[in-house]
């Protein structure tokens, strides 16, 4: 079928016709300036096709809801929708073959371009069985296919040019026909403005939009100028589908009208100034409306069920303690923690444990009583066995300087020491340490030797006790490995006496 929609008048007064068919194969172009006469030229050509093809209407400022009631188009809302209903929305206007109008009028630009981005993507995943011809119109592309990054976000730009770009570029074997109309040819998108194959080239001013525009017409650059002379409603037309050679077009009267009318001069009003500042500054109807009623009485049956419902039984206080019961809780929770950590494999992070220790505390009525910095001193006193902190002040700053794993196997020695109980076996020290390797035991032991807060002694029999120098305590002799003791050598023996007689 082939059809032709009579855009106007030439130069000559002959008329110019669209060939619909082949315009549904080329696409489209439309550039000019605000004003120029754009928006009337794409509703000519959608009156003139609105029997014969599909129609679909990416609308931002609501200029062509009027096409709804003239030609039984159905204007969509896209501010009444979300993202996923306007696919899904899409989807059906495809299968039933419905003109539509998507008017994005009332969204700001990242939702007017995520909006459109959605409705042209949906039309082109559609099934295979409803690739039917479709004209795609969108007005001002330059909105939804930029060429450079702008205020909108980047994810909303990128997802709305991809959109545009297989509109354009891949659109005509899934039946979508790409009109687009655009306000600067330097702010759209090149790649999507050079898939026309058609255009319609109105009045612009800047060098940059009308070197393109003339570019695109085969014009040489100083015939551009023509370009700034055209009227309002005259276009420089050429393409396949209108004509060979660039004529000037003068667009036809249209049936229906915009919302968006051009300003008109009308007579100012002659109110008296005292009048008018009566107008300006009077109370608003919210000021003076009426207070609320009051709230409506309670039935008398849910008064009678609320007198009949007993009240809940109140929550009895926890017990208050004294500060010494309050003391041994604690204590009591330290070394609960301690012996789970010593059970366990590994150790967990001090805050966890801290954190562990003041829910223990409040399920039981008590305060915490220590921050995070004496929560580990105390912490590792009661994993070293010492259940009461009082006379450790001076051990626990000697040990300050060690990492915090090794603050408990030194408590452990310290309390050995001054007990003056037998030195713990290098597998107890592993024990406090936190590890099953014998070797990292005696490597903390050569650690903290070396810092000069223990003394390390081995006697003629093998025994191994530890001191505290500065604190003057010394564990009892005892075998680093009680399972298997042994002897030091000879030579061992002589270093050993020549050591103590020195």
């Amino acid at each position: 079928m082939t059809a032709r929609i009579d855009m106007g008048l030439d130069g000559g007064g002959n008329p110019v016709a669209v060939d619909l068919e082949e315009l549904l194969a080329t696409r489209l172009l439309v550039q000019g300036n605000s004003g120029s006469g754009k928006s009337h030229l794409l509703r000519r050509l959608l009156e003139g096709s609105a029997g014969l093809v599909q129609q679909v209407v990416i609308d931002p400022e609501g200029d062509f809801v009027s096409l709804a009631d003239a030609f039984g188009h159905i204007a969509v809302d896209a501010a009444d929708y979300s993202l996923t209903e306007l696919g899904r929305l899409a989807l059906r206007v495809r299968e039933h073959r419905a003109s539509v109008v998507l008017n994005l009028e009332g969204l700001e630009i990242d939702g007017q371009m995520r909006a459109a981005a959605a409705f042209l993507a949906a039309l082109f995943d559609a099934p295979r069985e409803h690739w039917y011809p479709v004209l795609t119109v969108v007005d001002e592309a330059q909105l939804f296919a930029p060429a450079a990054a702008g205020e909108v976000a980047e994810d909303a730009r990128r997802t709305s040019l991809a959109a545009m770009t297989n509109l354009m570029c891949r659109g005509r074997k899934r039946g979508l026909a790409g009109v687009i109309a655009t306000q600067r040819l330097a702010k759209l998108a090149k790649n999507v403005a050079a898939e026309a194959s058609n255009f319609l080239m109105g009045r612009t001013f800047l060098d940059i939009d009308m070197a393109r525009a003339a570019d695109l017409l085969g014009m040489e650059r100083r015939q551009a100028d023509a370009i700034r002379d055209l009227a309002r409603g005259e276009f420089l037309a050429l393409g396949p589908a209108i004509t060979r050679r660039p004529i000037s077009v003068r667009i036809g009267e249209v049936k229906t009208g915009s919302r968006a009318v051009s300003p008109k001069l009308t007579p100012l009003p002659t109110a008296a100034t005292e009048d008018m500042r009566d107008m300006l500054f009077a109370p608003s109807a919210a000021d003076e409306l009426p207070p609320p009623p009051p709230p409506a009485p309670t039935p008398m049956a849910d008064l009678m069920r609320a007198v009949a419902t007993p009240a809940p039984a109140p929550v009895p206080d926890m017990p208050v303690l004294e500060e010494s019961e309050q003391a041994d809780v604690r204590r009591a929770i330290l070394a609960e923690i301690a012996g789970e950590g010593a059970a366990s494999d590994g150790r967990q992070a001090l805050p966890n444990i801290f954190q562990d220790y003041t829910v223990r505390c409040r399920m039981r009525g008590v305060e915490p009583g220590i921050d995070l910095a004496k929560f580990r001193a105390s912490l590792a006193l009661a994993r070293a066995g010492i259940a009461d902190a009082a006379g450790w002040d001076e051990a626990l700053t000697l040990a300050a300087s060690l990492p915090e794993e090794m603050l408990t196997p030194f408590l452990g020695i310290a309390r050995a020491a001054r007990e003056n109980q037998p030195c713990p076996s290098d597998a107890q020290i592993a024990a406090l340490y936190g590890t099953s390797s014998l070797g990292r035991a005696k490597r903390m032991i050569a650690h903290i030797e070396e810092k000069g807060l223990i003394v390390a002694r081995t006697d003629l029999a093998g025994k191994r006790s530890v001191s505290l120098p500065h604190l003057g305590w010394t564990t009892a002799p005892a075998w680093p490995d009680p399972a298997n003791p042994q002897r030091p050598g000879r030579t061992a023996v002589r270093a050993a006496e020549r050591a103590r007689l020195l």
